[in-house]
């Protein structure tokens, strides 16, 4: 009998809908071997079935709790055959102990191209692909001097960065200086030209092989950035047919980057003259419950895909996307029209599901959200309206 191939999830209890990516691994035989930071008892009772073992450090950040973890696990179950989180936190400390322990997947050699924007915008560059204007830069002259190419508005984020944190959007010289003064020291960031339109992505998966087994597309009612700096209510959906220049585009940008048995989630803008530019790539599942849209749209488990993917490298899916699946969201505050018991007796048919928001993703998400299944954009459209209708 073949023993079962021993998988390390890193993190396995945070976000809360990422816990089926350790109950897939464990329903499709794999050994799964968890490390984490939350105390044993306080796991989910699913998660404690699905775990062969877990190993809790008292800080995830600490790499010498977190190596002594998978040396323990390597010592008492032998070679340890893949280690993820899913998280783009925790990205290069993945690929460091998968490089210490010779682990499959990303290495340190390998993840300069998926974690920091300005190498990112080179692979697109070279490969012919349409990107953002951007350049590093160290410091205030270099600042202005790329802003008198490209002219105000800029965008400026840590050239490591995850989602909008510590993003800003610079109008003016007043606000430039102002950034300068609150900018994090040691942080190196990277300056981006401000284009106007929608973000639309691309999402998807690919084989051991680097094949697109699986592939679709999200569009934002407005960018992350804006949700945040005006502190507003936002929808994004799961859209039920990708346009054929975006397709390819996606396409040609999972072969620039050589990606292999991952996720994949590249940004790209759509501006008003219908031109698509690559934003950049973020080598996991989208984040929030950009996953369960995703599934509710094609009707599909992806983290079961993924798990027999990895184990015997072919998609268990189609791409069919017999839906648009939208998730709007609602901020503490405002007055709204309609009560929550309201949304949920009027659309009972399309709601497929209600969370309440971790604290720290509440910023973009919002501090609750629904998730609605629709036929046609302009329903989508019509639920979300009704979802924000404030008595304002």
């Amino acid at each position: 009998m073949t023993a079962p191939l021993n998988f390390i999830v890193v993190s396995p209890h945070f976000p809360p809908n990422f816990e089926p990516f350790t109950l897939r691994l464990h329903e499709t035989g794999f050994r799964t071997l968890g490390i984490g930071d939350c105390p044993y008892d306080q796991l989910s009772p699913s998660l404690k079935t699905a775990l062969t073992e877990y190993y809790r450090v008292d800080d995830m950040e600490d790499y010498n709790q977190m190596y002594k973890a998978v040396a323990y696990f390597a010592f008492k179950y032998g070679k340890i055959d893949r280690l993820e989180s899913h998280n783009e936190y925790w990205l290069l400390q993945d690929a460091k102990l998968r490089t210490d322990f010779n682990i499959p997947g990303y290495k340190n050699a390998d993840v300069d191209v998926i974690k920091y924007k300005s190498k990112m915008k080179e692979v697109f560059v070279k490969n012919g692909i349409p990107a953002a204007k951007g350049q590093l830069v160290k410091d205030k002259e270099q600042t202005e001097q790329f802003i008198s190419q490209v002219g105000y508005p800029v965008i400026i984020k840590p050239d490591s960065g995850v989602g909008a944190s510590d993003t800003y959007k610079v109008n003016n010289q007043a606000e430039l200086e102002s950034f300068f003064t609150k900018r994090q020291p040691g942080v190196d960031y990277f300056l981006e030209e401000y284009l106007e339109g929608e973000i639309v992505t691309f999402d998807g998966l690919t084989d051991q092989d680097g094949k697109v087994v699986f592939y679709s597309s999200m569009v934002y009612g407005q960018p992350a950035l804006e949700t945040v700096l005006d502190a507003c209510n936002m929808y994004f959906y799961e859209a039920r047919e990708i346009p054929a220049d975006l397709k390819e585009l996606g396409l040609k940008s999972v072969a620039a980057f050589k990606i292999t048995e991952r996720f994949f989630h590249f940004e790209f803008f759509r501006t008003k003259d219908k031109k698509l530019y690559a934003l950049e790539l973020n080598c996991r599942p989208p984040g929030g419950p950009s996953i369960d849209l995703m599934n509710h749209a094609h009707q599909i488990d992806l983290f079961k895909a993924y798990a027999v993917l990895v184990k015997e490298n072919h998609f268990i899916y189609g791409n069919d996307c017999p839906y648009n699946s939208v998730y709007v969201s609602r901020r503490k505050g405002p007055e709204y029209l309609h009560s929550v018991a309201d949304v949920k007796a009027k659309y009972a048919a399309e709601l497929k599901d209600y969370q309440e928001v971790p604290a720290g993703f509440a910023d973009i998400m919002g501090d609750i959200g629904f998730i609605f299944n629709t036929k046609t954009v302009e329903q989508l459209k019509e639920i979300s309206a009704y979802v924000h209708a404030s008595k304002q």
